[in-house]
């Protein structure tokens, strides 16, 4: 199973205070637990929301862009990781691991294609196996 862990923005994150050092080395050697134990995808963090932008699609698909910085920070992300474990307890587990102070991180389930059901077709399937295919290939190069 694939989790997004989701770090929550707070008003440093936003205000674009940059971690310490000491904070920078407790994050890195948990990336490398992470890392070693065979269950980091991937993980990054973000610039704070004053440097983003927001996509609104109406009904008919018609576009409009929001720029940062977006008010209600509780709402917003600060990083994420993707982790691959055998259960919602063992990401839970991991998280609870993390050099965190003062914080709060979400963790969510990443569908699988078995998720979706007889309405994943084998077209479907294998356009998505192609897909990652693609995209991996470019990233390879």
């Amino acid at each position: 199973m694939r989790y997004m862990v989701i770090v929550k923005a707070n008003q440093d994150t936003e205000n674009g205070v940059l971690p310490t050092e000491q904070e920078l080395a407790e994050m890195g050697a948990f990336n490398e637990e992470l890392a070693k134990a065979g269950v980091l995808l991937a993980g990054e963090g973000l610039h704070p929301s004053s440097k983003g932008a927001r996509v609104r699609f109406d009904k008919d698909r018609n576009t409009s862009i929001v720029d940062g910085p977006f008010a209600e920070t509780k709402e917003l992300i600060a990083g994420f990781w993707i982790l691959e474990v055998s259960s919602r307890e063992e990401v839970i587990e991991w998280v609870r691991k993390a050099p965190f102070r003062d914080s709060e991180v979400e963790v969510r389930q990443v569908f699988a294609a078995e998720d979706f059901g007889d309405a994943f077709t084998p077209e479907l399937r294998e356009q998505e196996d192609r897909i990652r295919a693609t995209a991996a290939a470019q990233h390879d190069a």
